[in-house]
Parts: structure tokens; sequence; C-alpha cells
């Protein structure tokens, strides 16, 4: 069972937090883009043959967080570190899917050695990096909602207001993923809505601006997984993390796309739970 409760913030907001219980090895969970907080239940079995225990936290803006209009991917790191002391937790790996592994490296590169290791799955890099083409493969319709973003909040707000989801953004192994063991994904994309817009305007409107911190920074270990058909980060992204931060592994798998590669999940946590002694 999933305990979640609200933790204060100093701004006078809450953050919404969830807490899978048990004494294994803590791991932050950081979601994507829309979403809910809510940790994988599909990795919960894994979880626990391998000691780890799950906490995560809305990002302000979804589900029972507050919003933070402005905020950038490195307010990541203090969400987690005040979840980290809220549990009493002095080190911890981390963990993030999609939208939640730009917001992952935040603590990666910032908390120190709080952060035994990191795995990112299927995370952009900062829109200000330095040879590549940021948009290059990327689906139309996640062109148009980041290139909105880039043109302030209220172009963002305005094109968030009428997008619509758009089942080419996946593949065929993403489809079938979807109706199969990562079902849970897409019921809690829609639940992340729910509450309104502003987590995911915010979140892409930090996606495009400063991140506030230099993945080049991470001194723990980083492995970063991507499909070579993810169509809505493109791999380029993941091999650009790589080239960068000198900690990182990458895996790579030639027939994922955007969720399938999430079928990859277990091996990286395995991978995480090997350098969280």
């Amino acid at each position: 069972m999933v305990n979640e409760s609200d933790l204060p913030l100093p701004d006078g907001g809450r953050l919404h937090v969830y807490d899978a219980g048990g004494d294994g090895f803590p791991v932050v969970w950081h979601h994507g883009t829309p979403n809910l907080g809510a940790p994988p239940e599909p990795l919960f079995e894994a979880a626990d043959r391998l000691g780890l225990r799950w906490v995560s936290y809305d990002r302000p803006g979804y589900g029972g967080s507050t919003s933070q209009p402005g905020r950038d991917v490195a307010s990541a790191a203090a969400h987690t570190a005040r979840l980290a002391n809220h549990f009493g937790f002095e080190r911890f790996a981390a963990m993030g899917y999609s939208g939640g592994g730009s917001h992952v490296l935040a603590g990666a590169a910032l908390l120190g050695e709080r952060v035994t290791a990191t795995v990112n799955i299927a995370g952009l890099a900062p829109r200000n990096a330095s040879g590549l083409d940021w948009f290059a493969e990327m689906f139309a319709g996640g062109v148009a909602s980041l290139k909105a973003a880039l043109s302030g909040r209220e172009a963002k707000e305005e094109h968030a207001s009428s997008a619509e989801y758009d089942p080419a953004m996946f593949g065929d192994r993403d489809h079938a993923a979807l109706e199969g063991k990562w079902s849970w994904l897409g019921e809690i994309a829609g639940s992340g809505l729910l509450s309104g817009l502003d987590g995911l305007i915010d979140d892409d409107l930090a996606y495009v601006g400063s991140w506030g911190f230099d993945p080049a920074d991470i001194a723990s270990p980083l492995l970063l997984l991507h499909g070579e058909r993810d169509l809505v980060v493109p791999v380029s992204h993941g091999r650009w993390l790589a080239e960068r931060c000198p900690t990182a592994e990458l895996r790579l798998s030639p027939e994922d796309g955007h969720v399938s590669i999430l079928d990859h999940a277990e091996a990286a946590m395995e991978w995480l739970r090997e350098r969280s002694d």
C-alpha cells in the first residue's frame, strides 16, 4: 500500500508525497509530463526483490502539489532534498522517466554525495545543449508544444488548452507496452491533468529555459537508458548527455521507443541497487 501525505513548503505551498513503505534502500521516483508522482506500480515487485523502497512527489502544479510558476528544472533538487529529509534519508538513489529524466539530473548534479546513483530513462538534454539539434527527429506535436513554450507562457497556455493526444508520438512497440504492463502509465498520465494544466505548462517552460545546473557536474554513477526509436525524446538527447556527463553509462535499445524502453527498467534497478549499499 502506498501512503500519501502533504509536506509544507517554505512559501506556504505544499508538496504531495508518496511512500511505498518498507525498510529497503530509498529510491526517489521522478515522474513524466503530464503525470502524477505516484511510484511505478509495474516495478513494485522488482523493488521488493531488490530491497528498494519507492518514495516520490507530485511536481508543483500536479495532483496535490501547489503550483510554482517560474520554477526551473533545478528546483527538483530542493524538492528531493526536502522529501528525503522528511523521511529521514541521509542518502538515496533516484530514477526519472521522460520529463522526470531531466528533473532527476538536478538532484544528481546539486545534492552531491547524498545521491548514490541515478537512472535517467528517455530524458531530454538541456535546450542550450551545444552541438545538439534539439528538435531533430521529434514528432511534430512535441515540436509544436515545446516551440510554444519558447514563445512564452501565454503562447504555451494557448497551445496547451487546445492540444490533443496524438497516437503518432508512439511506435508499434510503445502502443503494445501501453496495452500491456505499462497500461499503468496511460492511467497515471490522464490523472496528471485532472487538477489543471499548470504542471504541464510549467514543465515545458522549464525544459526550454535555463535549467539552473550543468549535467556535466554530476559526479555519482549515472545510467542513461534510451530507445533508438523514441519519437518523443529523440535518442540524440541521450547520446549528448552521455558525451557530456563523465560518470555516465549509456544503454541504447535499437528497437524500443519512448514507452517500451521501460521494459528495461528492472535491469536498471539492479544496476542502481549494486551502487547503493
